[in-house]
């Protein structure tokens, strides 16, 4: 099967490569400086020990989505809409669409653009880029989807190795993912530390609790049902992944813009039209939006 990738990021680069490495031809969808390096040395996939060149296919026009029976939206959420008017003029009648985003509205909106139904995937993995086409495994990478097709869609994954499950709530998974990474992504950020340094400062633990919480209040008022399971992911990660940066503190690091607005941006958006009081998810937000600016007025060298 033809599958292409929109968003050729370390989560898009991360599920290509396993979907390459089980014999499906690879579409990369990315920039010109990840095209350049995977056009000369193969996407380079770093996992466990070894150092793998993963045949694929790499290109910076939307158009590489024409005739792939299924596409994977792995752009950062603040690029989603337009991501999706780029490729609807390429795809397929019948070509799954999926969402390998962070946030709970990116299937919304892409479904919107494209004037069809697209899956919303909740994953779990750790990697990041280690230059323009390396990417690297940091941990776990099993996903979560519902939807029409999504069986068949499980199977194309589980066969590549990547562990797949079909939910009957993906809603509540999503909003599951979406507490946690409001409790640690914009704390590893703003100390600009990994999981377990940022968790073994003072107070640092009860804070993400209480973000926590906040983001379990809005969900409770729109009627998700949130497993308590949450908090014990929240005290496990920084154990499990203590090595592991944010997402949201990578982009800073890079001179990137985050998704914060996405994150717990989008619990503050949620409560004020709920009327509900979020101060410290609101704090979060306006300090990671803070340092993005200072960022972007004095990058590094």
């Amino acid at each position: 099967m033809k599958i292409a990738v929109m968003g050729a990021g370390a989560v898009g680069c991360y599920y290509g490569a396993m979907l390459a490495l089980a014999g499906h031809r690879v579409a990369l969808v990315g920039r010109a400086s990840f095209v350049e390096a995977v056009s000369r040395d193969g996407l380079i996939l770093e996992k466990n020990s070894e150092r793998l060149a993963v045949p694929v296919e790499a290109g910076s026009d939307p158009s590489a989505v024409a005739g792939a029976g299924l596409v994977m939206i792995c752009v950062k959420s603040g690029d989603t809409e337009q991501a999706a008017k780029d490729i609807a003029p390429f795809l397929d009648s019948s070509c799954p669409v999926l969402s390998l985003q962070n946030g709970i509205s990116n299937a919304e909106t892409l479904a919107t653009v494209l004037g069809r139904p697209v899956l919303p995937v909740s994953v779990y993995v750790a990697s990041r880029m280690n230059g323009p086409g390396v990417v690297r495994h940091e941990g776990r990478g099993d996903l979560e989807l519902s939807g029409q097709r999504a069986q068949d869609i499980a199977e194309i994954f589980n066969a590549a190795g990547v562990e797949t499950r079909v939910s009957e709530d993906i809603m509540a998974s999503l909003w599951a993912k979406l507490v946690v990474n409001c409790a640690i992504n914009p704390l590893s950020a703003i100390t600009r530390l990994p999981y377990g340094k940022m968790a073994a400062q003072d107070g640092i633990p009860q804070l993400m609790v209480d973000i926590a919480r906040e983001a379990l209040s809005v969900a409770q008022a729109e009627g998700i049902s949130v497993p308590d399971a949450v908090f014990e992911t929240i005290r496990t990660i920084p154990v499990s992944m203590a090595g592991q940066f944010s997402s949201t503190a990578q982009d800073l690091q890079h001179g990137k813009p985050t998704e914060i607005d996405f994150l717990n941006g989008e619990i503050v958006r949620r409560a004020s039209r709920l009327g509900i009081s979020v101060p410290i998810n609101r704090t979060m937000t306006l300090l990671v939006k803070s340092a993005e600016r200072g960022e972007a007025d004095n990058p590094q060298v």
